[in-house]
């Protein structure tokens, strides 16, 4: 197989030690020696669990070209520890690569990585790469996850420097968004280090090894939470500064000078982004270590994921512009076509132009057009005073039948008067009834800084779970509506409902409401197709945007409404 990415491979790592394999690696079929994932951090000091002693079972006498299961054919050894083994495999039944796991049926960690593995597939979440199979059979159990051929790990990108501050922002949001999930569903990782964060070639942030790579070594937390946040903390840690956020050198990258602390990574490198240096600081804050601002910690991956909400959004870097090549001309442009260039440094002697017109019948022809003009500029000024004294005449005609038929005057359209909204509510009639209630009110408090938010969605259209969800706006009476205009971050689609004019109540159920207009952008104008006099509308959102982390999420900052 030609096909081959150590940044695909989801392997558990031996502790500085290199793989039984590595000699092997230098001589393979494409001549290329693979750079395998290598640990060389201290768990103590990620806070992130011990890890029992080595296993006395001895790891399966497995080759490459041993088939499981008849169907995962084994082609390369990549990791051999602890009593189990890791490879790159062949999928024969699907015709794909995949990484396969493989320690002995009686292993003292057999159970608890078959009860991780089957969790994590459980989940489901494309964020993480993807558990394929876990069986146990003939002796042996053995993991099957995706290999991504296109991935490239966060240790390789740090090699060649830290990330630009957008890259840095994406991959924190992501991966923070991506555990909180997990952390949903009772899953933690516990092993969150740049070998077990990838970036695909979209440029999507994946995490490998959720729950398996801590069963395979037998990591185990009290705090799990508080753990896989301070990990995301250090992954963006070294991610603005390129050095490891403690005192070991650990994943290729330099730890912190010995005996001065954990500071801030814009105290480590010149020109890191002031918000993600506060951020890192705030998920990794732990023995009195804090923000500069000091901003409460983030024990979770849930603050986390708001506090990175509650930043200005990090725009891309403009593209750079390169200047067009300077404009040559060439010598037929210049007019020299088909004559000789003049030697450099000569002389070019310009062409005498010929002399006017001297002769006795050049003379009468100036005069003859020269009386042709006076005569036509007599006459256009002689049709233009013409044409001003009639239109002057039909204003005089046009003032006295005006003055004089006063009946017959056109009703002047009052100018639209804005309507002040009373109140608002959030309203989700197919879901758990509300979204961010306390929020409701920035739609229209005139500040376009602030907004109301949903909830995250796996999809466009609400992951399939509900047609939509919307906001109440109750006017105090019922009004003449002229149109709405809401402004709103991402593309999202809208529509406008109406109650009835004779509602007397806020109607709570959404067959209560009629459409009367709809639009879809970031400033979408609703223009009711009809005369709308109504005390209660309603917003619908019927398509969300795709934010930054993956996720879909409509957010409404401001709602105007005039008469």
């Amino acid at each position: 197989m030609a096909e081959r990415s150590t940044a695909a491979v989801d392997v558990a790592d031996n502790s500085g030690d290199e793989p039984l394999t590595a000699q092997a690696d230098q001589s393979t079929a494409d001549g290329v020696a693979q750079n395998r994932e290598r640990e060389t951090d201290n768990d103590e000091a990620q806070g992130s669990g011990g890890t029992q002693g080595p296993e006395k079972a001895s790891p399966p006498e497995l080759h490459s070209g041993h088939k499981l299961a008849r169907r995962y054919r084994l082609e390369e050894c990549v990791t051999r520890l602890d009593g189990f083994s890791s490879w790159r495999a062949v999928d024969e039944k699907l015709r794909r690569a995949v990484g396969v796991h493989v320690l002995p049926a009686d292993h003292t960690r057999a159970r608890s990585v078959l009860a991780a593995a089957r969790s994590s597939a459980l989940l489901g979440d494309p964020r993480f790469v993807q558990v394929l199979d876990a069986v146990e059979e003939n002796d042996l159990v053995y993991v099957v996850h995706e290999w991504l051929p296109d991935a490239v790990e966060l240790t390789t990108l740090l090699a060649s420097g830290p990330l630009e501050p957008h890259d840095a922002y994406q991959m924190v949001s992501q991966i923070a968004s991506a555990m909180a999930a997990a952390h949903r569903e009772g899953l933690a990782h516990l092993r969150l280090n740049p070998n077990a964060v990838l970036r695909t070639s979209s440029g999507q942030w994946r995490i490998r090894g959720l729950a398996v790579n801590a069963a395979l070594r037998g990591i185990s937390s009290d705090t799990p939470q508080r753990a896989d946040t301070e990990a995301i903390g250090a992954l963006l840690y070294a991610a603005l500064t390129q050095r490891w956020p403690y005192e070991n050198d650990a994943y290729g990258l330099s730890g912190l000078p010995k005996d001065i602390g954990l500071i801030a990574p814009d105290q480590v490198r010149a020109g890191v982004h002031r918000g993600l240096s506060e951020l890192a600081m705030r998920a990794l804050a732990n023995d009195g270590a804090t923000a500069s601002r000091h901003e409460a910690p983030c024990t979770t991956p849930e603050e986390l994921v708001k506090a990175i909400g509650e930043m200005p959004r990090i725009r891309p870097p403009e593209p750079a512009f390169t200047a067009p090549p300077e404009y040559q001309r060439t010598t037929y442009q210049q007019g020299t076509y088909g004559r000789p260039t003049p030697p450099v440094g000569a002389t070019q002697v310009l062409p005498t132009p010929p002399p006017p017109l001297q002769s006795r019948t050049g003379k009468a022809l100036k005069w003859a057009v020269s009386a042709l003009l006076i005569a036509a500029l007599g006459l256009g000024s002689w049709q233009l005073a013409d044409a001003l004294m009639d239109q002057g005449n039909k204003s005089e005609d046009t003032n006295q039948t005006q003055t004089t038929d006063d009946g017959d005057k056109s009703p002047t359209k009052p100018a639209s008067q804005p309507i002040t909204i009373s109140k608002a509510y959030d309203f989700d009639p197919y879901g758990d009834g509300s979204e961010k209630p306390s929020d409701i009110s920035k739609t229209y408090d005139n500040n376009p800084g602030t907004y109301w938010q949903t909830d995250y969605y796996r999809g466009a259209d609400f992951g399939n779970l509900k047609p939509g969800l919307g906001i109440i706006l109750d006017l105090g009476k019922v009004q003449q509506i002229g149109k709405m205009t809401v402004s709103l971050m991402g593309d999202t689609s809208v529509e406008l409902l109406s109650a009835s004019s004779d509602a007397s109540s806020k109607p709570t159920s959404f067959g209560a409401y009629t459409k009367v207009a709809g639009g879809s952008g970031e400033s979408v104008t609703l223009t009711p197709n009809t005369s709308l006099k109504s005390r209660y509308l309603l917003i619908w959102l019927t398509k969300l945007p795709l934010t930054d982390d993956g996720n879909y999420r409509a957010r409404v900052a401001d709602i105007k409404i005039t008469s």
